[in-house]
């Protein structure tokens, strides 16, 4: 590195003023004292500049700046801009946009700034933007770099090199090309070669964006194409240098333009460049094939050409390369003659011409991003002429004032706003005017003009000096314009910057600053970019994205994620990775109440007839396809607990696998596209189908049926990482009566591993480090949590230049914060969330920052946004020191914390915990592996280190809800629960819990307990608003009878169950489903019985009003039988897990803390009614998140309850000798009492004690059940044990 300012003489240093004769320009060298200490020029404004002359072209790589020595004069901002010929100057860019540099904030202070790219130039502007208020402009200033040299070669459009290969022809692998240009021109080849075989690589300049292709050969019946094309870049015809590297190793290819990358595969199975005898660069020889012709020649400059190791610059300066078609070879770059002009919103350019004329003419080029902005104005005797861009399209409007105000329209062109140089051409001249917009002149639009213009000779171009008698425009033109002429010629602008003629503001002279905000394209996932002069949006329509850059999905993950928002089976889109790059794609999800199956169907139909493919050895080959790509695919079989696919071979004279000791006939290919030769219902290195797994096949020696030419084989193939099938290829079917048909079922995967990777933090100083991570642009981190603490640090990076934090804060009111650095700014975004976040439920936070704005989501209701600033946008360095909790000293988090990704990959939290002290594996238990134990419907709810259930949508209470809820009914008491807008959930319905649904029911399930001794009595009585009614009565004998009034029949339909006494004080349960008119009834341990409606039925349960229990109070018409035989005195006795589609009526009326439309006439004495209690399969303690030694505990795990290791020894020691005790004595009284029956000498059979006391042998079965053993007077007290 080297002082690129200091060694030079004074006079390489000019500026624009000097305030005196001690502020010159060749004092501005850093730390020196000379003069007055520094540069200052005559006037402190935005036009002032210093220029450095380095000599010679100079690798630049870093400045420093100081202010004047010992003043109050120092830069505070500046940009920087270079050329290699003091003209058509180049800003500085970094990160897409004209940089500013942040400069001094005293006299003696040094700032230095590295560049992100290396400035080559010869000549350096300094352009101060701001300074110290308090006194001038002032700077000192060093330059450090490197000396740079090369040849240039000029090409004029006729000129070709050819660089013949050593041999004829050349059989490449390897490529490494580069070479740096500048033109003017859009169109141009700069290399091109090409072989017999159709191999050829073409690099070309179309509309001023650079274009590689190539074809490494396509096969010999064409179904392979081989020809691959990628553009990159864009507004190369800027009479820049630009630097294109191409790396190729077989098919991968690194095109490098300008420092930007982009990597990409060619089409085609072939990995050679086959070229013949040359390479050309700068056009396409004479002796190239007729498809290569048609092409413009380069036009412009090239230097530093290397090919394959070989300098090719270097060549032709000793002339080993073939010249001969230059007509005058140079080694320097022609000058161009273009000076263009740059107009920001603010800016004007005045130019004169002839006045009193009645000709106007005046052309220009210009070119911009933005649909509309003036161009020119000028003002006539009787009038004006404007002419501006709107809508894309060049418009001239004339407003001539002499005779009534006449105005003439005329437009021509569209799509002007891409950027491109557009020329534009006005006359007017004796009664007509002509538009003519680049050079078209068959599109030229011409109109007449009712009198002769007169014109005044002011010609105001990107804006107009506002005048008092003239119209104010609005419209400011934003762009670039050059080759202005003025009655046909061409305007002096290098007269108009030394202040000779015209006048400007706010305009930037031999300098075009148009950016393409386009490219590379930071719109992510095919999302189309759209821009202005300033700014960049995207369109994501029909990508599947959201957000400022489409970078993030709409779409859950996984099947396991929607069952998780509550989501019913169905076709969903689902997309792994998220923000990555796998598309969306969909499948099914068949959410089971305990897992979740995603299913992907093939093309394939059940039963396919196999037909022979014509081939010499008879072979059929199906190939199935599933509408996704591997790659899709393989991101659900990774992330799946477990998959399976179904196939199935019906056979007749058709061998599958030729076992036992044959090649098999048949074998299917999977994912990897390997061969397998085992079938389903067998294992990997098996040559067997099912029933030879099983010993069961027709033919005992056989290890599948269809080896014995019989029968079908079939079964599950569940080795996933073989799956799916994509091919099979079936043998045996060219015998004679031979036959097959082949089923290949949907791929199916259960459960997603990635949506449960979870760790526990049970220290808060504990964290996770992953040491790398590749960082993005766009940065997105999403992980969903759960903690009983108000506060903690789930991740941050603190060891690189990018900070990156996201933290929960706050007591009162709980706060998710994000902040983030971008270039030397700190955003911060927080989320306020208005419930909170440390009550041990699971919720999602997701962060995402992009190009445009820093976004933050919590539980996906609660968003809040953040402009991110445009400069500093560099890629987000994750490369190392990624900590998951706190690492900088701070409180870390403690909770859980699961499915973190960034940027569409999962972190493995779990592995990195087995090897972390202070964080667990997994969530224990969370609801995925425990949620099973919810019985009745009772919905598992996670916490930090446990579940529970809630049982608050069902007629259950407890831990697990499975204790009754139940209520005893002294004589006249009765429980009425209303229904209010149609809140009755259909059981068949996967709705949401809670949902309304139609008035008008087809289908209800009755569920409810009940034991009395008091016949004849009303059990349930559902009313409606209109004479439909279900009824559940005890008859005068106890009997159970249904009542059905629906509409449609004179009188109700019952169903009678006459065979049994149920007024016996014993407990009984009753279900009662009904669909359309099918109705189902199950009682106690008896089977099912299914009755059927009369055809006259109506089959809706009208407008659904009530449910009475125990009695009805009902306004309007009631049946008459139920009030006179059954209403009065009312039931007396218990009913208990009273539910009615969801609705728990007998629980609301008894959990006084329910909010319900429920109310109770009479005495309600809540108890249990000796219901058989439910029971749960017994789990090993270690394993289970419930278990705890302290007896009678019956409330979930939390946090603040003791270990089991804390448990006082002294009390379990005299527990476990209680409970010894106890059971002696029970042991010692059911021997003495079995002798006392023996010597009495009673009777035994097989038959359940107490059939004396039943009625019937199935009540004899019921008494004497273990699970029915409370009676109706003990039932009216509630017993603990």
């Amino acid at each position: 590195e080297l002082l690129l300012a200091t060694p030079l003489p004074y006079s390489s240093f000019t500026s624009s003023s000097v305030y005196g004769r001690g502020y010159g320009a060749g004092y501005a060298k850093l730390n020196r004292k000379q003069g007055s200490g520094g540069w200052s020029p005559l006037d402190t404004d935005h036009y002032q500049w210093l220029q450095v002359d380095l000599g010679s072209r100079k690798q630049v790589v870093a400045i420093a700046t100081q202010g004047r020595y010992n003043s109050l004069d120092w830069t505070s901002k500046y940009q920087l801009l270079y050329s290699d010929m003091q003209k058509n100057w180049r800003p500085y860019l970094q990160d897409k946009n004209i940089w500013t540099f942040e400069g001094n904030g005293n006299s003696e202070g040094v700032v230095r700034h590295e560049m992100q790219h290396p400035i080559l130039a010869r000549y350096i502007r300094f352009i101060p933007l701001d300074w110290n208020r308090d006194g001038r402009i002032g700077v000192r200033l060093e330059l450090y770099g490197c000396t740079y040299w090369s040849d240039v070669i000029s090409f004029d459009g006729h000129s070709v090199i050819l660089y013949r290969f050593r041999s004829k022809k050349m059989k490449i692998v390897k490529d490494v090309i580069s070479l740096k240009f500048r033109t003017t021109a859009g169109n141009g080849v700069l290399l091109h070669g090409e072989g017999q075989q159709g191999d050829y690589i073409l690099l070309e300049l179309h509309r001023a964006r650079l274009q590689l292709s190539i074809n490494l050969g396509s096969n010999q019946y064409g179904s392979i194409q081989g020809h691959t094309a990628v553009t990159s870049g864009s507004l190369l015809d800027d009479d820049h240098w630009h630097s294109v590297v191409i790396q190729r190793y077989r098919r991968n290819i690194n095109f490098t333009l300008d420092h930007h990358t982009q990597p990409f595969r060619t089409n085609g199975e072939f990995d050679h460049l086959d070229l013949d005898y040359e390479i050309s660069f700068g056009g396409v020889p004479v002796s190239a094939k007729p498809s290569s012709g048609g092409k413009e020649n380069f036009v412009g400059c090239m230097e530093r050409i290397t090919y394959n190791g070989d300098n090719i610059t270097n060549l032709v300066r000793r002339k080993k390369v073939d010249t001969t078609s230059f007509r005058n070879l140079t080694f320097s770059c022609t000058e161009s003659n273009s000076f263009p002009v740059f107009f920001n919103s603010t800016s004007f350019l005045l130019l004169p011409g002839q006045s009193d004329s009645d000709t106007l003419s005046v052309s220009f080029s210009f070119r911009t991003w933005n649909p509309n902005g003036l161009l020119m104005f000028t003002a006539l005797a009787d009038g004006w002429v404007e002419v501006g861009l709107t809508d894309s399209k060049v418009t001239v409007y004339m407003n001539v004032t002499q005779k009534k105000n006449t105005r003439i329209d005329i437009s021509s062109g569209s799509g002007l706003n891409d950027g491109q140089w557009h020329s534009v051409h006005l006359n007017a001249l004796e009664n007509y005017a002509m538009l003519t917009v680049d050079g078209d002149e068959a599109s030229t639009v011409r109109t007449a003009i009712p009198i002769q213009i007169q014109t005044r000779g002011n010609y105001y171009f990107g804006g107009y000096f506002l005048s008092s008698n003239t119209r104010s425009f609005k419209r400011s033109f934003q762009g670039c314009m050059q080759m202005i002429h003025i009655d046909d010629h061409l305007a002096d602008l290098r007269a108009v910057e030394q202040g000779i003629i015209g006048t400007f503001e706010n305009v930037s002279l031999d300098m075009c600053a148009i950016i393409d905000r386009c490219v590379p394209n930071h719109c992510e996932h095919g999302g189309r970019c759209l821009q202005t002069w300033d700014s960049f949006s995207c369109n994501c329509s029909g990508t599947g994205y959201s957000g400022a850059t489409c970078h993030t999905s709409l779409y859950q993950q996984s099947c396991e994620e929607y069952k998780h928002q509550g989501k019913s089976s169905g076709s969903y889109w689902i997309d792994p990775d998220g923000s990555g790059s796998i598309a969306p794609f969909r499948v099914n999800c068949d959410m089971e109440e305990e897992r979740v199956w995603t299913t992907l169907k093939n093309n394939l139909s059940p039963q396919t007839s196999v037909v022979s493919g014509g081939d010499e050895d008879g072979k059929a080959t199906l190939q199935i396809s599933y509408n996704v790509t591997a790659e899709q695919v393989f991101s659900i079989t990774s992330s799946a607990e477990k998959c399976e696919q179904y196939v199935a071979y019906a056979c007749r004279m058709s061998r599958l696998l030729n076992s036992p000791d044959g090649g098999p006939f048949t074998w299917w290919v999977g994912r990897t596209n390997e061969r397998h030769v085992y079938w389903g219902g067998s294992g990997p290195g098996i040559q067997k189908c099912s029933c030879g797994i099983e010993h069961n096949c027709t033919d005992p020696k056989k290890y599948c049926n269809c080896d014995a030419d019989l029968k079908e084989d079939a079964g599950l193939l569940l080795y996933k990482d073989h799956l799916p099938v994509s091919q099979v290829v079936i043998g045996d079917i060219t015998r004679a009566g031979s036959e097959a048909k082949l089923t290949v079922g949907p791929l199916k995967c259960q459960g997603d591993r990635n949506f449960w990777n979870a760790a526990s933090f049970t220290s808060p100083a504990a964290y996770l480090h992953f040491p790398s991570f590749k960082g993005e642009t766009s940065t997105d981190v999403s992980f969903y949590f759960k903690t009983s603490s108000s506060h903690g640090v789930f991740l941050e990076n603190v060891r690189t230049n990018n900070f990156l934090h996201i933290e929960l804060r706050g007591l009162s009111q709980p706060v998710v914060h994000f902040s983030l650095d971008v270039g030397t700014k700190r955003v911060e975004v927080s989320v306020h969330s208005p419930v909170p976040l440390n009550d041990n439920q699971w919720h999602r936070v997701e962060a995402e920052k992009n190009i445009k704005e820093a976004v933050l989501k919590v539980d996906a209701l609660h968003r809040e946004v953040r402009a991110t600033p445009a400069q500093g946008q560099a890629k987000l360095e994750l490369y190392s020191d990624l900590y998951i909790g706190a690492s900088s000293g701070q409180r870390g988090f403690l909770g859980c914390m699961r499915a973190l990704k960034i940027n569409g990959v999962t972190i493995d939290l779990n592995e990195k915990a087995k090897v972390t002290p202070g964080v667990n594996q997994g969530c224990h238990g969370h609801c995925s592996k425990y949620g099973m134990h919810c019985k009745n419907g009772g919905r598992c709810i996670e916490e930090y280190n446990g579940y529970s259930c809630d049982c608050s949508l069902t007629a259950y209470d407890g831990p697990f809800c499975t204790d009754d809820v139940g209520g005893y009914f002294e004589t006249g008491t009765l429980v009425r629960y209303d229904f209010q807008s149609d809140a009755v959930r259909d059981p068949k319905s996967l709705s949401d819990v809670g949902a309304p649904l139609e008035a008008n029911l087809t289908q209800e399930e009755l569920v409810f307990s009940f034991s009395t001794y008091s016949a004849p009595s009303i059990l349930v009585y559902i009313s409606s608003r209109t004479q439909d009614y279900v009824a559940v009565v005890l008859k005068h004998n106890g009997t159970l009878q249904i009542r059905y009034s629906l509409g449609g029949l004179s009188e109700p339909y019952t169903v009678d169950v006459d065979h049994r006494n149920m007024a016996n004080g014993q407990p009984h349960s009753v279900r009662i489903t009904r669909n359309l008119k099918e109705i189902r009834l199950q009682l106690d341990h008896y089977p099912m019985s299914t009755y059927n409606l009369p055809e006259a039925s109506d089959t809706q349960f009208n407008l659904i009003k009530s449910i009475f229990l125990g009695k009805v109070f009902e306004t309007g018409q009631i049946d008459p039988i139920l009030i006179d035989r059954y209403n009065t005195p009312g039931f007396v006795g218990c009913l208990s897990r009273v539910e009615l589609n969801g609705i728990a009526p007998l629980k609301a009326a008894l959990r006084s803390g329910m909010t319900a439309p429920v109310s109770t006439h009479g005495i309600l004495v809540p108890s249990n009614c000796g219901a058989s209690p439910l029971i749960i399969s017994p789990m090993a303690s270690a394993s289970d998140p419930w278990h705890m030694d302290t007896a009678g505990v019956v409330f979930p795990f939390n946090e603040n309850l003791p270990r089991v290791d804390g448990v006082d020894q002294n009390t379990v020691l005299i527990g476990g000798i209680i409970s010894v005790v106890v059971f002696v004595v029970l042991c010692i009284m059911v021997f003495a009492i079995r002798h006392v029956f023996r010597h009495k000498g009673s009777y035994h059979t097989n038959e359940a004690k107490g059939a004396e006391s039943a009625d019937c042998a199935d009540a004899a079965i019921i008494v004497n059940d273990p699970a029915f053993t409370e009676t109706i007077e003990e039932s009216k007290k509630e017993w603990f044990i």
